[in-house]
């Protein structure tokens, strides 16, 4: 007999990938560069060459068993040990490589971080509006996802709400700072106040609350913003990044999970990872691809056509009319519809091949998100396409 949960959630697929297929569809009747496809959040800027040349390099020099070989359940050694001591320089937190768990990108470090430290009919807490694959992440863990409603006016944390949901049953608190969807970057003065309740909360309650810190777009901010370290506010801290978008390679894989040195039992919980890989079907990333990483930890790809792009579709929706908090980083934008229901809106752009993700099920119904990591000039012939929509349409 079939699993019901997963048949049923056949009938709910991913609104993103839905739309993503849809246009790569269209693109095979008009060509895809007159799709102006804003679905899909996958990068768009060349790989280093650093990492390019690095690959090289290993391929030609290195024993094949080495690159292609099983590493050990918690990552190669000297690739934690890397990863530990860049950290520790740019965070000033003390880490080591027992602190670092090598995994199979950012949803592989989540993955981990939610069996560490909930059990089944735990709850974790997020916040609106939120990455939608939360949902299945956590609630097929066995825990539950339960999620803040947004402060529409700066999309920062809604305090009072979550004061009101943080109730003893809560093990976990989910962040994505910067934000997707709505590329907002968390500051200081939120992750401080964030920090002190849950100390409060963990003292009412006599049990740890983690703070689990999903940051794949730690790299990409803008000009005026600045992204602190969200383990610096918390000791028990959770950080799950991946080199996804930092170095555009999201089809590699590669992430890692960071227990801040701070939190009790930090180290048992990296041990932990390697036996949560166990029950997950999750063991070793890539060895060819942890070795690279770590050989350009201190670079990124190039992301200023990120701030380029946000900036000509933030200035073209204020001046359309569009109400939406100006982004600090990501490459996502977050404006309100122009109707009540965005999944109309959304339909009624297709018609002007404008690729466009409405945000029910990022809990935020009435807005949609554009991923802008396409090419500059596709963002600037993409324009008119949204001028004539609006003025047509509205």
């Amino acid at each position: 007999m079939l699993v019901q949960k997963y048949r049923d959630m056949l009938s709910g697929k991913s609104v993103i990938r839905q739309l993503s297929e849809f246009a790569a569809a269209r693109g095979q009747e008009i060509g895809y560069e007159n799709v102006f496809d804003y679905s899909l959040g996958n990068p768009s800027v060349p790989v280093p060459q650093a990492f390019t040349d690095a690959m090289v390099e290993m391929l030609q020099k290195e024993e094949t068993s080495v690159l292609h070989g099983y590493s050990p359940s918690l990552g190669i050694t000297s690739v934690r040990e890397a990863i530990a001591a860049s950290l520790e320089k740019r965070f000033g937190l003390p880490y080591r490589k027992e602190h670092i768990f090598m995994a199979s990108g950012a949803a592989g470090a989540l993955a981990h971080a939610f069996r560490l430290v909930t059990e089944p009919g735990d709850e974790v807490l997020t916040f609106a509006p939120f990455f939608p694959e939360y949902t299945p992440y956590v609630n097929l863990s066995g825990a539950l996802l339960k999620v803040v409603p947004p402060d529409t006016e700066t999309f920062q944390i809604h305090f009072e709400k979550l004061e009101e949901m943080l109730t003893e049953k809560v093990m976990a608190v989910l962040v994505n700072t910067p934000n997707n969807p709505s590329g907002v970057v968390y500051s200081a003065e939120t992750l401080k106040r964030l920090a002190d309740l849950l100390r409060d909360k963990s003292a009412q309650f006599g049990h740890d609350i983690y703070l689990i810190s999903d940051e794949p777009y730690r790299e990409i901010v803008f000009e005026g913003a600045e992204a602190p370290c969200v383990s610096a506010f918390y000791d028990n801290t959770i950080m799950c990044y991946s080199f996804s978008k930092s170095l555009s390679l999201p089809g590699e894989r590669i992430g890692y999970v960071a227990v801040n040195p701070g939190c009790k039992d930090a180290e048992t919980m990296i041990q932990m990872c390697g036996q949560i890989s166990r029950g997950i079907g999750h063991n070793c990333p890539p060895s060819i691809i942890q070795l690279a990483v770590a050989k350009v930890l201190e670079l990124t790809a190039d992301l200023s056509v990120y701030e380029t792009n946000r900036n000509l579709i933030y200035k073209e929706l204020t001046e359309l009319g569009f109400q939406c908090v100006k982004p600090g980083g990501t490459f996502y934008i977050f404006p309100k519809a122009l109707e009540e229901d965005s999944v109309a809106f959304c339909q009624k752009a297709l018609k002007y091949d404008l690729i466009l993700v409405p945000a029910d099920t990022f809990g935020a119904p009435g807005y949609f998100r554009m991923a802008y990591c396409i090419d500059r000039q596709k963002v600037e012939r993409s324009l008119p396409a949204l001028r004539k929509f609006v003025k047509e349409t509205y």
